[in-house]
């Protein structure tokens, strides 16, 4: 069943890799943002990202962020795992305790209690549970958050291609007559092209 969900993920991504084919070439010519959207579309980068984190990324030529990526993604999961092992500890040392005061068994079982838990008491590892229980639910959160943000940021930086950062942007500060006002002070004047 395994190798199946494995086989479907692998085909998805090789028909996302595929161009398209059948495109209409007696479209109408397209402007410089238009062609750069076409050229690099910002809904494939956010695909890509969302199948496997980076990958949209190394599609927008942005490879120095995958490290930063992994390493907020893998940060988080050892986080979870941490707890995850943590919690299981204590549940079960919290469920040997509660027996053997309750019900007078499991006293055979105390020895396999992890030794640091051992001499807490039971309100201690009840405690102790609820607090790794809820860091596991945190960390399973901001996992998927720290997803979603790789998701985001491969996307933006997709948009980004296209913005267009020339030499013929000005942006100026000077006294003088605003005639849109009818008042003399500072203005702000933006020049696009010459």
């Amino acid at each position: 069943m395994k190798s199946f969900f494995f086989f479907c993920y692998v085909s998805f991504c090789l028909l996302l890799s595929l161009p398209s084919q059948g495109q209409d070439s007696a479209q109408a010519p397209l402007n410089r943002y238009d062609a750069a959207t076409a050229a690099h579309p910002p809904k494939k980068a956010a695909l890509r990202s969302a199948l496997l984190p980076g990958w949209g990324q190394v599609y927008n030529k942005k490879i120095w962020k995958v490290p930063i990526i992994y390493g907020a993604l893998g940060s988080s999961g050892a986080i979870f795992f941490y707890n995850l092992n943590n919690y299981q500890d204590t549940r079960f040392a919290y469920r040997v305790k509660y027996n053997m005061r309750v019900n007078r068994t499991d006293s055979a079982l105390f020895n396999q209690i992890k030794p640091n838990l051992q001499p807490l008491p039971e309100e201690s590892l009840k405690y102790y549970r609820n607090q790794f229980r809820r860091d596991i639910d945190y960390s399973v959160l901001f996992f998927l958050v720290l997803w979603g943000l790789n998701v985001v940021d491969a996307t933006v930086d997709a948009h980004l291609k296209t913005f267009d950062v020339g030499n013929d942007l000005s942006l100026r500060i000077a006294p003088g007559y605003s005639e849109t006002a009818s008042t003399h002070g500072l203005s702000l004047r933006l020049t696009i092209g010459k």
